[in-house]
């Protein structure tokens, strides 16, 4: 088998059953998902003019999950303030992951689930549980089941062993693994990787206990995680060390790439992050290195079959040829693309 990545449909119709089977093919030594769907959830824990950067943290990994194959149904994106309207920004309606501002992160486009003082721990916890209060609208619960790979991703101000909500409350990384074993116990995940981006992050995968879990954390126990760089029109950091260069990967990664979470793990080394970013496997039973990073940061898309017929015509290739040269001059060729995040050169610090 070609080592590229290959997304096939297999149709297999079984006359006694009538079973339909749809299989995915995998570039060889590549591991296996077996999941049917995926599922984000992206949580911003801080709030206050300062923590600008945690709003463009969650936002930047929004917009590349989108671009990667994940519609908003199943993304669930919490963020504690609203930077774009906050009175202090000089650019309303607007947060930049990059002092080139290049890019606007908050774009048209971003559907935040969980605004404001709605970012809690209790609404995070009952989200992952799925005990949520009766009448919680769908675009707010996570509707997993046992075939979802989930991505989460945590960034805000946290300590050995706990992340902060608002500078209000806090969740331990106790109740986070018990939140995570629930979810095991009650089907709502095949396999989950956790992306936290605080100071001391370690501390917060240190409970884990349920299976099928992979984690990186961007400082380990004692560690600070450290911002990149600093945006002089608005006076604040605009982006954290981690998350830029996790950015700066995942912008090069295309829906069809046979990059791996290996190579994702080792985005970030100690001299260009400064903490030492630490990574948890012992939970998750593939190898980093065999598993394709679109298995978390991308997405499986439903296929309907049918039956009925479809009448094709027969044209020569001189036909065909010239049906796309005419079809071309009368409408101007439009290519739409997303926008790369960052710009052609990278802003270092």
């Amino acid at each position: 088998m070609e080592n590229t990545y290959i997304t096939c449909l297999c149709f297999f119709l079984a006359v006694i059953s009538g079973v339909i089977c749809v299989t995915r093919s995998y570039p060889e030594n590549f591991a296996r998902a077996g999941h049917t769907n995926n599922w984000a959830v992206l949580v911003d824990t801080s709030r206050f003019w300062f923590n600008y950067r945690h709003v463009a943290n969650v936002l930047s990994i929004y917009r590349s999950v989108k671009r990667l194959g994940i519609p908003d149904s199943q993304i669930i994106l919490m963020v504690a303030d609203d930077m774009a309207c906050n009175p202090r920004n000089p650019r309303p309606a607007t947060v930049f992951n990059n002092a080139n501002q290049h890019i606007n992160v908050y774009g048209d486009d971003v559907e935040v689930d969980y605004r404001g003082y709605e970012v809690t721990v209790e609404n995070f916890v009952r989200l992952l549980t799925g005990r949520s209060p009766p009448g919680t609208p769908r675009s707010k619960q996570l509707l997993t089941d046992e075939g979802s790979n989930v991505l989460v991703y945590l960034t805000g101000h946290g300590g050995d062993g706990f992340l902060k909500f608002q500078d209000s409350e806090e969740v331990t990384s106790q109740e986070l693994a018990d939140a995570v074993e629930q979810m095991w116990q009650k089907r709502r995940y095949h396999e989950i990787f956790f992306m936290i981006d605080t100071c001391q992050a370690a501390s917060l995968y240190e409970k884990f206990y349920s299976p099928n879990i992979l984690s990186v954390a961007s400082s380990l126990v004692g560690e600070d995680s450290l911002s990149h760089h600093v945006d002089p029109a608005i006076g604040v950091y605009i982006i954290d060390r981690y998350t830029y260069y996790a950015l700066d990967f995942l912008e090069r990664v295309e829906p069809d790439s046979t990059k791996t979470m290996g190579e994702f793990l080792a985005v970030c080394p100690k001299r260009v992050c400064i903490s030492t970013v630490g990574v948890r496997k012992d939970l998750f039973p593939r190898d980093p290195h065999n598993v394709l990073i679109t298995d978390f940061f991308g997405s499986l898309r439903p296929v309907e079959l049918t039956v009925s017929g479809l009448n094709v015509t027969a044209i020569s290739r001189k036909q065909h040829e010239t049906n796309r040269i005419k079809l071309e001059a009368e409408i101007p060729e439009r290519k739409l693309q997303y926008a790369k995040q960052f710009p052609s050169f990278i802003f270092e610090t």
